[in-house]
């Protein structure tokens, strides 16, 4: 199945995309929560699962595909190239990071340009959307955790990312984790760690990896944060971006208003966020 939340912002109704048609869901079940905490809990995946409305095609903004995630946990360094471009040696565990909630962004909305940071940066990531609870889950239990994935784009504010000597501000200015297009259930994927990720500005390809490149694959991402972090349904991990972010390239490449940024997953789709200045 691939999920999507879709109506005006602070608005969106959850709905099932199906070769390029939505379904509204709350058409069928009229008490269906918003994709979120709530919507796993309470077995809607299973719920949804028999639909067969072919739905209809509907000119609509398409918003963040998960509703009031409590916490978006991201990786650094996670793919051996890009740790390779920055530098760096190979990490010996995962780096875990966060973005805060109100980073969240659609699939198609801006990104704002912040006041207080230059050097906007792109991160093309596949993100993994919880879907039960847990705690020191193992690598051999992960994948039953895991209700779907999205694209992510790890945008990031270099300037205050260096500047500031830790990431949380860089990382979490409003609009910067824009997510989507749809969040696709795990049947939908015969082999997660063998995606094509492309990361385009202005038509121009940026990035070009594979999650065949991950230093720690999602198993051992999994294991490692649910350790003493108790994953809720509806938490978003994003599992580092390949190489090709604009700040290595030499000259550096940094975002500007105007420009369009296109993330794409292959099996998931892309997001495309146009930079507006605040």
């Amino acid at each position: 199945m691939k999920l999507v939340r879709f109506g005006p912002a602070g608005e969106e109704r959850p709905g099932l995309f199906v070769n390029e048609n939505i379904v509204d869901l709350r058409n069928i079940f009229p008490d269906m929560p918003d994709i979120g905490e709530s919507f796993f809990r309470n077995g809607w995946l299973e719920k949804i699962a028999p639909v067969t409305d072919p739905g209809k095609k509907m000119d609509v903004r398409l918003g963040p595909p998960v509703h009031n995630p409590s916490k978006i946990i991201c990786l650094g360094k996670n793919y051996m190239e890009h740790a390779k471009e920055g530098g760096f040696d190979n990490p010996e565990k995962p780096l875990i990071f966060c973005k805060t909630p109100n980073a969240l962004n659609g699939p198609c909305d801006p990104i704002l340009m912040p006041k207080s940071s230059g050097q906007i940066d792109w991160e093309v990531e596949l993100a993994i959307i919880i879907g039960k609870q847990g705690k020191r889950i193992s690598k051999k239990d992960a994948f039953d955790y895991i209700a779907g994935y999205c694209v992510m784009n790890d945008v990031s504010g270099r300037q205050a990312q260096f500047e500031d000597s830790q990431w949380i501000r860089g990382k979490s200015f409003d609009t910067f984790a824009p997510l989507g297009p749809v969040l696709v259930t795990p049947d939908e994927i015969d082999d997660i760690q063998n995606l094509q990720l492309i990361t385009m500005v202005n038509g121009e390809t940026m990035q070009d990896g594979n999650t065949s490149d991950m230093i720690f694959d999602i198993p051992t991402i999994i294991e490692d944060i649910s350790e003493d972090i108790t994953l809720v349904p509806g938490d978003i991990i994003s599992t580092g971006t390949p190489a090709g972010v604009g700040i290595f390239r030499e000259p550096p490449v940094v975002l500007k208003s105007g420009d369009v940024v296109e993330c794409r997953i292959e099996k998931i789709g892309s997001i495309i966020n146009t930079c507006v200045e605040l």
